[in-house]
């Protein structure tokens, strides 16, 4: 009797290979129909990050056709499209990769509910993540608060080896409707900005394989100095293909082993910086209001400003705070759709401490921003930026973003990139930026660039001020 087919039910994994539920869909025998479902939280997502999901999902859909596959899209709350998919298909499974976002959770829970109810197979796979947040925990039996100690509790653990692509994947006799992606118009939001950001997108999984091995062969090693040095090529850049499953961190985890093995001194830094986002992870799962609310609960009196209609706000939005490091950040993630991670402190600092505002502003702006948008990385850089997360920064740790460019940037290669104000021969990169901007904004490379809206100095005593008179 033939195998009935297996629904592989496709989110952020968009690869072939080290994909544990498609593998298990192959093994499984019968037809493999993968689907890539547009519900209520693709329709919630901040332009950039939905603009380069629905490249990811075109780039992927080909990639299955190379392999004599397809990707069937349907669109629609997943409680009611994916059971009626599996009837409709006569499926006797449905697999999938987790996610740990409570509204993915809540959702995937009503799915596989639902699902045995009507007696199909329903499993979840492990795959975006190396260690699953439920298996680490303290000799307590807690979950882990702090960075370092969960370092020290994983760095050890072993990590199963990426499996190979399926060599094949067996197709149905007659394939299902499909809606058309372009209908989906997953990039509308992003308008003329997507004309600019596009040529800096490294799409799909083999992109991302040839991003971690020139990163292994020729930076790794230096990884450790280079990553802080926003003017160089110094990183990995895989956090967009990580943040889409382009790449698995096992993939990642253990290329960098292998260049440990091989004495390249930066490589350790690397796979700290991977369970770094495996703690961000931790965290989400254990305690999901880092998404929404100040981790640390006593911050709620804390007097920042929430009012996004201040003038300092858009300044800052628009990279015009007469803050060379904020500014030229804040540009980057404009015109690429990432930020330098240490560009992201500076520009966290300086929202939250300088400028006194909510580190919900900042994380809003990110998600509607950032190409490699990740909920946990996100939220849990905000709020340890901002002094009211989960290992975070001392109140009194305010950065200082004058001599922090001076450290970082002394040549000042990533400013001039970024900001074209001030040269009479701005750099191309400069000049994207005011190609990418709203009209609205009526910003010119003419301009003169701004002085500080609030100066380093002034900004730092008004943070420990507030910081010193809080009344937690």
């Amino acid at each position: 009797m033939m195998t009935s087919p297996t629904l592989v039910w496709i989110r952020r994994d968009l690869r072939l290979s080290d994909h544990a539920a498609l593998a298990a869909a192959v093994e499984r025998g019968g037809p493999v129909i993968p689907v890539f479902l547009r519900d209520d939280l693709v329709d919630g997502l901040g332009a950039a990050p939905k603009w380069r999901l629905g490249l990811g999902v075109g780039h992927f859909a080909e990639a299955l056709e190379a392999k004599g596959s397809r990707l069937i899209l349907r669109s629609g709350d997943a409680r009611a499209v994916i059971p009626a998919l599996a009837q409709e298909l006569g499926a006797g499974a449905v697999y999938w990769q987790r996610a740990y976002d409570p509204d993915s959770v809540e959702r995937d829970t009503d799915v596989k509910g639902a699902l045995k109810e009507s007696g199909v197979e329903a499993k979840s796979f492990a795959g975006h993540l190396m260690f699953e947040p439920w298996t680490v925990e303290t000799k307590q039996g807690d979950f882990y608060k702090v960075y370092t100690p969960f370092w020290k509790s994983v760095q050890d653990r072993s990590v199963d080896a990426p499996m190979a692509a399926p060599s094949s994947l067996p197709a149905p006799d007659v394939w299902p409707e499909s809606e058309a992606l372009k209908d989906w118009a997953l990039g509308a939001a992003m308008n003329r900005g997507a004309d600019v950001v596009r040529p800096f997108v490294q799409l799909g999984e083999q992109a991302a394989q040839s991003r971690l091995g020139a990163f292994v062969a020729s930076k790794v090693a230096d990884y450790d100095r280079t990553r802080d040095l926003p003017g160089v090529d110094g990183t990995s850049n895989l956090s967009e293909n990580l943040a889409l499953g382009e790449i698995s961190p096992a993939q990642c985890w253990h290329a960098g082993q292998r260049a440990m093995q091989d004495g390249k001194a930066g490589a350790e830094t690397f796979l700290k910086e991977l369970v770094w986002r495996e703690f961000a992870y931790h965290l989400m799962w254990h305690t999901p209001r880092i998404l929404t609310d100040n981790w640390r609960e006593e911050w709620a009196a804390f007097p920042w400003n929430e009012d996004e209609r201040k003038a300092e706000v858009k300044a800052w939005k628009q990279g015009r705070t007469g803050i060379r490091f904020v500014d030229a950040a804040l540009r980057e993630m404009y015109v690429t759709g990432r930020m330098h991670n240490r560009g992201r402190m500076i520009v966290a600092s300086y929202l939250t401490k300088h400028l006194m505002c909510h580190w919900k502003i900042g994380m809003q702006w990110f998600e509607d921003c950032l190409i490699d948008w990740d909920p946990a990385s996100n939220a849990m850089g905000w709020q340890w930026s901002a002094g009211s997360g989960p290992d975070a920064t001392p109140y009194f740790r305010v950065f200082n973003p004058v001599t922090q460019l001076d450290k970082f940037d002394k040549d000042r290669d990533y400013v001039s990139r970024w900001i074209a104000e001030e040269y009479s021969a701005p750099h191309d990169d400069a000049l994207a930026y005011f190609a990418a901007i709203p009209r609205s904004w009526a910003m010119s490379p003419q301009d003169t660039y701004p002085e500080p809206i609030v100066a380093p100095d002034e900004g730092r005593k008004r943070a420990l001020s507030a910081y010193e008179n809080r009344d937690f």
